[in-house]
């Protein structure tokens, strides 16, 4: 019971860290890199802003390999279990975007969504879809974990 309890938090351990690192990746290469809508971290110049985006994906590099690597052992030792770790991605997907929107954004200040515009439709969008993306993954966790039972 042990083995299987630890490949079951395997699974979670690679979608998530996949996921966090999926959509970190996304948002530095969107809106830090193509729309320029801000850095990392906007509390300083524009080159400690742009040094900031490299730590930040670097990072976020890190956190998919890992995941990635976590994930091709699982598969080698068949143990992967599909939804779960689908379920995973989407909640670090959410938890991460959710952390940005609320924590960076609103309490730390270290940069927002968009300067120079009204930001709240931004901030509802950002952190609304946060919040259906940690619903989805938890939803999917559990009917992976439903699925589990009724084949015992």
């Amino acid at each position: 019971m042990g083995e299987i309890h630890t490949y079951k938090r395997r699974n979670i351990l690679s979608g998530f860290l996949f996921g966090v690192g999926l959509v970190a990746f996304i948002d530095e290469a969107v809106f830090h890199q193509l729309l320029h809508w801000h850095h990392f971290y906007d509390l300083s110049s524009t080159t400690w802003g742009l040094v900031s985006d490299g730590f930040f994906h670097a990072l976020s590099w890190f956190a998919t390999v890992g995941g990635l690597f976590l994930f091709a052992d699982l598969r080698r030792r068949k143990r992967l279990i599909p939804l779960r770790w689908f379920g995973a991605v989407l909640l670090g997907i959410g938890v991460f975007q959710l952390y940005d929107g609320l924590i960076q954004h609103k309490v730390f200040r270290i940069h927002q969504i968009r300067y120079g515009v009204d930001i709240f439709y931004y901030d509802l969008i950002w952190n609304v879809t946060a919040v259906l993306l940690i619903a989805a993954g938890i939803l999917c966790i559990s009917l992976a974990r439903r699925k589990q039972y009724v084949r015992r």
